[in-house]
């Protein structure tokens, strides 16, 4: 996908900023890659003169519910249990841990240890950091949604990493285009009101990214 849209961003003179709507941990097989690529490229010292590197320095990565559940649990805030049975026993897996070999009334103790030794400092660093939202123009970037009826500036981080049907099911116009992920699609939704962009990648293998050009929206797939 990031090889799609350097190739789509190479026809147009305009910086090509990214927006990164979450979710970048959990079911898939790698997930410790993923924010090893997300987080050295936010964190990286760009070159003036370099061109990818300007393409990496406006990525905007946003915090999406897995990610929350993931701090949660390993920070001893919520159970971790509910997190692995979400896909967390895959995310620490490609860390390198198995929380098959914990067992016991202390298992969350142990998996929560074995995760902090196992998992880096920047890439909790990174996550940590992960805005729940952007506004670029007429557009605004969240992981779910926003709760309709409510001023954009207003948003809860909850709703914004949470919130499903009541968001995908009204009709109204929120003030701007709202995009976002969460809920998944067969095909990406290009609605009056919204644009999703989830279409289930970790089941589907698809991989989906909305262009936005002014009013125009066009898709890439992997």
């Amino acid at each position: 996908m990031l090889a799609a849209i350097a190739a789509d961003a190479a026809d147009t003179r305009h910086l090509c900023r990214t927006v990164f709507l979450g979710d970048y941990v959990d079911r898939g097989e790698d997930s410790a890659g993923v924010i090893e690529r997300l987080s050295a490229s936010s964190a990286a010292d760009r070159a003036p003169g370099d061109a990818a590197a300007h393409a990496d320095a406006a990525w905007t990565c946003l915090m999406g519910n897995h990610e929350a559940m993931m701090l949660a649990a390993l920070s001893g805030e919520a159970d971790c249990e509910p997190w692995l049975r979400m896909g967390g026993a895959e995310t620490l897996f490609s860390y390198g841990v198995s929380v098959h070999s914990f067992i016991g009334p202390d298992r969350a103790e142990q998996v929560r240890a074995a995760a902090l030794a196992a998992i880096p400092a920047a890439h909790f660093e990174f996550l940590r950091q992960l805005p729940g939202k952007v506004e670029i123009g007429d557009y605004y970037f969240c992981h779910a949604g926003i709760r309709p009826g409510v001023a954009l500036d207003q948003q809860t981080l909850d709703d914004l990493i949470w919130i499903r049907e009541d968001f995908t099911r009204s009709p109204l116009d929120h003030g701007k285009r709202i995009v976002h992920g969460h809920t998944p699609a067969m095909e990406v939704e290009l609605l009056a009101n919204r644009i999703n962009v989830d279409t289930g990648a970790y089941l589907t293998h698809r991989l989906s990214c909305v262009v936005l050009e002014g009013e125009e929206a066009r898709v890439i797939h992997t």
